[in-house]
């Protein structure tokens, strides 16, 4: 695993969200999709530290076109994320008709675990973006916290969950959750169990 690199850093500061490929000239689009096909298959192997200059020397670009469609590290990370929070928000959708608020909730929870788990580091990626809305990764968690929040306040309604609880700091309990389990590959029914533990503090009386 290989860390933050000078390449890296000059441009990392920069919130400019990824260049997406709609309106791409047919070869800026296969350079898009190369790129983001192994920036996932180096996420996957080597978690999100994972050297961009080997990205793009899979990809077979040059380390600046990685850069022009992806400013930084964050923006990578959101288009590799992407396909997961679709995922995600239909879920979400689906849960909302569920004939109980408080165990869709937490089902839904359990399913950010799941998808934050796929990539070593991302569950600590996204804790860290929770308030900052310049980052690129904060595209993917402002629908996921509006998501989030649809099932918590029905939850709220039916008189399930408390009245305190903000989502927030509930996505946050979730991704150190997530952050626990990637840490203890040993017990993998630790998430589970957080959770549960979770679900009681939840619960309205």
């Amino acid at each position: 695993m290989v860390g933050t690199t000078s390449a890296e850093t000059a441009v990392h500061d920069d919130p400019a969200a990824p260049v997406t490929p709609r309106a791409m000239r047919a070869d800026a689009r296969r350079n898009y999709e190369r790129l983001l096909a192994e920036a996932r298959s180096a996420f996957a192997a080597h978690g999100t530290d994972a050297s961009l200059e080997d990205v793009a020397r899979r990809a077979g670009v040059g380390i600046g076109t990685l850069y022009r469609h992806f400013p930084n590290r964050h923006a990578l990370l959101s288009a590799v994320f992407e396909d997961a929070v679709s995922d995600l928000l239909a879920r979400s959708h689906e849960l909302l008709d569920a004939p109980e608020p408080c165990t869709a909730l937490v089902t839904w929870l359990r399913e950010i675990v799941a998808h934050a788990g796929e990539y070593r580091g991302l569950a600590r990626a996204l804790m860290s973006v929770s308030t900052d809305d310049t980052s690129a990764l904060a595209r993917c968690s402002g629908p996921i916290r509006e998501a989030g929040n649809a099932l918590l306040t029905r939850a709220r309604e039916a008189g399930r969950v408390r009245a305190d609880v903000a989502i927030g700091d509930l996505l946050q309990l979730t991704h150190a959750i997530a952050l626990a389990a990637e840490e203890s590959p040993g017990d993998p029914d630790l998430a589970d169990r957080l959770l549960t533990l979770t679900l009681r503090g939840l619960k309205a009386g």
